[in-house]
């Protein structure tokens, strides 16, 4: 029979060989990981462990290597184990008798001694982690001058941020919901809240989106007076939906389209939710044709995800040169079709909620399009476009407000 707890700490070391070693995403992995634990709280368990390895680890491998003078290989199992072991105890708050209890059974012979002996003395030393969380080497040389402020932004995951059907009932639901608001339509929240038991959640007036994610749409603008009436929106990479439903909420005739049937399924479920309409599609981007040309246009395009390393601290370690490069070449692929069935005078906006230059600046750049540069005062206060009129975010800004995930914007505008 299993000790008690032992699965779950089970669970979380295959969602970290998952990561680590096939590099697969935490959500990629958990399917498989978690099968076997009944309780939500066991898996839910094994889900954090995981994360807060990936999220400390170059900190945890540094406690591990001062307290053996051993070399533990990166795949070495006793290294994983006491990765999981460290961040149970020091960023989980379990018991160290608890932790050996419960992980160290994972172990045994040689291996279970060693990480037993390991783990005595860091315990012994009562070791601390730093501040906030070091980068791996290869990421903070990618991110520049800028991953310092990053890495100060990941040791806890993000508050949650809530977009309003109705912008103009922003004052009355920060009331209501016991948040601050960054910007109309916008709600900020401690995290940890229900989302489903929340005010609001069941009449639809909102949707769970990120501020950063929320900032593509808003930069369509308002539609205009357009012949056909309200004004044709085409979100293309649509699933899960917030963007969508910003711009069915703002008053656009939206086309979804999206490669994934099943999440799209999910987006049409928030849409029936909030009482917005959107004419869904499941196709492939490189492969469909439109039957007219639209007044608006938004490409939040597939990528490496890098700006979200606050909430998928597995970004952190799986992603390379390669995964960037190949995203990039899609990207601009993507992008060049999406330009061409803008209409006259139409906008096109073009995301990443990636931190690479190669998956932003650099596919900007390349598009041969009238720019529409973005302006201050179409951000939230403490944001500001670059040069070039782009809008680069990342988690390290917005510090004092809680800061927001990583994205690239950019703007166009056909003649």
């Amino acid at each position: 029979m299993d000790i008690p707890g032992l699965p779950a700490r089970r669970a979380a070391l295959r969602l970290l060989d998952a990561v680590l070693r096939r590099g697969e995403t935490l959500d990629q992995a958990a399917h498989n990981a978690v099968q076997g634990l009944a309780a939500d709280a066991d898996r839910a368990l094994a889900r954090a462990i995981a994360a807060e390895a990936l999220r400390w680890l170059p900190d945890l491998d540094a406690l591990i290597d001062s307290a053996t003078p051993q070399v533990l290989p990166d795949d070495a199992k006793p290294r994983a184990v006491l990765r999981l072991m460290l961040a149970q105890w020091l960023r989980l708050g379990t018991p160290p008798h608890a932790v050996v209890a419960t992980a160290l059974p994972l172990l045994t012979g040689g291996p279970k001694r060693l990480a037993h002996g390991v783990f005595a003395t860091l315990t012994r030393r009562q070791v601390a982690l730093p501040g906030h969380p070091g980068l791996p080497p290869a990421v903070a040389a990618r991110w520049g001058d800028r991953a310092g402020a990053i890495a100060a932004a990941l040791g806890e995951p993000p508050l949650l941020d809530l977009t309003l059907r109705d912008p103009a009932a922003t004052a009355d639901w920060a009331e209501r919901l016991g948040g601050v608001s960054l910007l109309p339509g916008h709600v900020r929240l401690p995290r940890g809240e229900a989302i489903e038991r929340l005010p609001g959640f069941a009449e639809g007036a909102w949707w769970v989106q990120d501020l950063a994610a929320s900032l593509p749409a808003r930069l369509l603008g308002l539609p205009g007076a357009w012949p056909g009436g309200a004004g044709r929106a085409l979100d293309l990479c649509a699933a899960p939906g917030g963007k969508a439903l910003q711009l069915a909420a703002m008053g656009w005739q939206v086309t979804a389209l999206d490669s994934s049937a099943k999440r799209l399924e999910r987006m049409a479920a928030n849409f029936t939710r909030c009482a917005l309409t959107a004419e869904v599609v499941t196709a492939d981007l490189r492969a469909w044709e439109p039957d007219g040309r639209y007044d608006a246009i938004l490409l939040d395009a597939p990528c490496t995800a890098t700006g979200t390393c606050r909430r998928h601290p597995d970004v952190l370690h799986r992603i390379t040169h390669t995964q960037i490069g190949e995203m990039a070449e899609l990207q601009r692929e993507l992008l060049a079709r999406a330009a061409g069935w803008l209409a006259p005078g139409g906008r096109l906006v073009y995301a990443v909620c990636s931190l690479e230059r190669e998956e932003g600046e650099a596919v900007a750049a390349a598009l041969d399009l009238a720019s529409d540069p973005i302006r201050t005062d179409e951000l939230p206060a403490g944001l500001a476009p670059t040069p070039q009129g782009w809008l680069r975010t990342d988690p390290g800004m917005l510090a004092e407000a809680g800061g927001l995930d990583g994205f690239f914007v950019a703007r166009w505008r056909a003649g």
